[in-house]
């Protein structure tokens, strides 16, 4: 979902600009993805292309499966790597 919605700046094809970006989300009871943090940047708009690929995950058809404890629906926080790589 997340390659697939991802949209590579302009500006960082232009300088063949390349890495990882980290984004970290909470994964709230109800399954809807939250707080959004931007942990690692390599800049050029990386960074707000990654955020707005996780938070397009809100509007898509399923809700992430919210972790249990004790039977009980928790929020997790969540890291997660996403590839910026010129083709």
């Amino acid at each position: 979902f997340i390659y697939g919605n991802l949209k590579y700046p302009a500006i960082a094809r232009e300088n063949g600009v390349e890495g990882n970006v980290v984004v970290q989300f909470v994964v709230d009871k109800d399954g809807s993805v939250k707080d959004i943090n931007i942990v690692r940047d390599i800049g050029a708009g990386c960074g707000t292309a990654a955020e707005t690929a996780v938070d397009a995950m809100n509007s898509m058809g399923k809700k992430w499966t919210p972790g249990k404890q004790l039977g009980r629906p928790v929020k997790v926080l969540y890291t997660l790597p996403i590839r910026f790589k010129l083709e």
